[in-house]
């Protein structure tokens, strides 16, 4: 199995879809799928279910990142923050 060049490039490059980890890594679309099911079954990653459409045909897949990761906030002000 592939889990662990999957979870080291989530690591790397935050969240993700499974296609892009896939096109980036390699490795298969059916294998990543099969690691992250993996990772997400031992808590490591959260995963959900998305749908995006291309031309109009509907493309699911899973966005994913490591469990407990939080993106930083964006540059610039907030509101309320004085």
């Amino acid at each position: 199995m592939h889990t662990a060049p999957v979870f080291e490039y989530l690591k790397k490059h935050g969240q993700l879809l499974d296609s892009e980890i896939a096109a980036a890594t390699g490795i298969s679309l059916k294998d990543v799928r099969a690691s992250l099911s993996e990772l997400s079954a031992k808590g490591d990653i959260s995963r959900c279910s998305v749908i995006t459409y291309k031309d109009g045909k509907p493309i699911e897949g899973f966005q994913c990142r490591v469990s407990g990761y939080f993106p930083r906030p964006a540059p610039g002000r907030k509101p309320g923050v004085k």
